[in-house]
């Protein structure tokens, strides 16, 4: 068995590249748990936003990773911190797929339909799914009209899973912001201050630091723009076509996170 060196640190995705629909892909806990034994600091940053983080390391825990839920960094707890700093006390009216809200502690949140005739300072805009119904959509719209303002969560187009790509936010969030005219602060992956907080809760330096995931743009381009290696893996919603066709070149290319291990122990 190859040796794994420890120098720097490691921030990885995690649908798509531990798991697709929560089920452990191939060789990832095997390669976690070779990580975690060589000692490699590491923070499984996702955005994700349709669970917290205590149910996702609950949830990784019980699939066999060696995971609690201090390793894990969302967008909804980045995106609380952003509010907090940014916008204090103000009401945020809350578009999203799931229950997140014990990550957004300290941000005063109201549902985008119930708070239709309320005075909304911010449109919190998350993960889709059913919840991003006409109804929904339209509420947020009425809201930017009245002049509040837009945080995403993220622009992701699509995730996987088990029964093929889904929809993400990234297909509504245009329409959005093309019809209010406005432009969303997006606060988880791509953006630099999502991967600033990451590189700090580690405690790490961009340039001694790998991003692992399966999104090129949003993982492994944007990492990498901001000084931090980037490894694609061919899992997940990896596509050949959107590799041939992206706006930059991976670091590395895995099979799989698998993989990961051999390629530090190079």
């Amino acid at each position: 068995m190859e040796r794994i060196g420890v120098s720097g640190a490691a921030l990885i995705d995690i649908d798509g590249v531990l798991t697709v629909d929560w089920q452990p892909l191939p060789g990832a806990v095997a390669a976690m748990e070779r990580l975690r034994s060589a000692g490699l600091p590491l923070a499984l940053v996702t955005n994700t936003t349709s669970r917290t983080r205590a149910r996702i390391a609950a949830k990784l825990a019980g699939a066999g990773f060696p995971i609690g839920e201090d390793d894990i960094l969302t967008a909804p707890s980045v995106t609380a911190a952003y509010l907090r700093e940014h916008y204090p006390g103000a009401r945020c009216a809350l578009l999203n797929s799931g229950d997140v809200s014990e990550d957004l502690a300290g941000v005063t949140l109201v549902d985008v339909a119930e708070g239709a005739r309320a005075n909304v300072d911010v449109v919190v805009v998350g993960g889709a799914g059913d919840a991003f119904g006409y109804a929904a959509l339209n509420a947020a719209f009425r809201h930017l009209q009245r002049g509040a303002r837009l945080v995403a969560m993220h622009r992701n187009l699509y995730w996987r899973t088990s029964e093929g790509l889904d929809l993400d936010t990234g297909a509504f969030l245009p329409g959005l912001e093309r019809a209010a005219r406005v432009e969303a602060e997006v606060t988880g992956k791509p953006a630099e201050a999502f991967y600033a907080t990451a590189l700090a809760h580690l405690g790490a330096v961009a340039s001694e630091t790998l991003m692992v995931g399966d999104d090129i743009e949003t993982d492994v381009l944007a990492a990498q723009r901001f000084g931090i290696t980037g490894v694609l893996v061919r899992t997940g919603k990896y596509l050949p076509e959107t590799h041939r066709s992206a706006t930059g070149t991976p670091d590395h290319v895995l099979d799989s996170f698998a993989d990961l291990p051999a390629l530090l122990g190079r």
